[in-house]
């Protein structure tokens, strides 16, 4: 018979199942989230594994406090830059006579979300495009309240990074505008279904703990360089208002505006509520909210 000790056994804790409530009331919570609900907390601290002491704050880390303002502010940056990249890489392929190729604007605007996620996803979500906010809080992954304010700061973010690129490409900024090269139904469809794609992803990493939420900025980033495969050379994969609103502002150009307003939206509010609709649940779903690419 083997002998008996007093020291418990040890053992790592169940695999954590899927919150189903809501996404991007208040904070979203990556693929550890439920981890951190199961283990005990000292009230002061993140609750993380320690041989230690399951109260210890020896290895915790203080609980994020994020205001609005350095969301809003991270939502700024983050659009900028994305704009910036996204629009940059047909105004140079138009310059220099195709330099960057269908691959090399697809590449450009994948990688620029990819990076702003895994830089800004932890205080403002990351969500940097109208319709993907919109889906979130119409699914209520997101509160309604702070919808304007998000909106606000990306449509910025974006005529900032717009009039940036007119300054230094001038007077090649017609380039970077996404206008339809097929028929306004096609157009239309074409980008309610990549941004369909793209916001089934992002629920996805965002929202579901069975989901490698650590990887969120690659697999985003891939999607969103998949459908500039698909539809670049037809409707210049827009998949966000603001992608399209900047430079076309810059530019004076409004051709066809509403498509890139409109399908965008519906098409991330079909995804995203697609997702929802599929994915596991289990008796916990309405316990934890969400947020996008975000910590609890």
């Amino acid at each position: 018979m083997p002998a008996e000790t007093d020291s418990p056994h040890l053992s790592a804790p169940a695999t954590p199942g899927t919150p189903g409530a809501p996404l991007f009331s208040s904070l979203r919570v990556d693929s550890l989230s439920n981890d951190r609900n199961i283990l005990p907390n000292c009230g002061k601290c993140l609750p993380v594994h320690s041989l230690i002491s399951a109260h210890s704050c020896i290895t915790d880390f203080p609980r994020p406090n994020v205001s609005l303002t350095r969301k809003l502010g991270a939502e700024f940056v983050g659009t900028f830059i994305l704009i910036f990249g996204a629009t940059a890489a047909p105004i140079v392929n138009q310059k220099y006579n195709g330099a960057e190729t269908l691959i090399g604007n697809a590449a450009c605007a994948g990688l620029a979300v990819m990076i702003v996620i895994l830089s800004t996803g932890h205080i403002s979500g990351a969500h940097l495009n109208p319709s993907l906010t919109i889906a979130f809080a119409v699914l209520r992954h997101f509160p309604w309240v702070q919808v304007p304010a998000y909106v606000a700061a990306q449509v910025a973010g974006s005529i900032c990074a717009s009039f940036a690129l007119k300054g230094i490409f001038h007077p090649f900024l017609s380039g970077g505008v996404t206008v339809p090269s097929v028929s306004t139904a096609q157009a239309f469809f074409l980008e309610f279904v990549i941004t369909f794609n793209l916001l089934f992803v992002v629920t996805a990493v965002a929202t579901d703990t069975r989901a490698v939420g650590e990887l969120a900025g690659i697999a985003v980033g891939a999607t969103v360089m998949l459908n500039i495969l698909i539809a670049g050379s037809s409707t210049g994969g827009s998949m966000n208002p603001v992608r399209t609103l900047g430079p076309a502002v810059a530019a004076g150009n409004y051709k066809q505006i509403w498509i890139y307003l409109v399908a965008p939206t519906t098409g991330a509010i079909a995804g995203a509520g697609a997702y929802t609709a599929v994915k596991l649940k289990d008796e916990g779903d309405a316990v934890t909210p969400r947020r996008s690419f975000r910590r609890g």
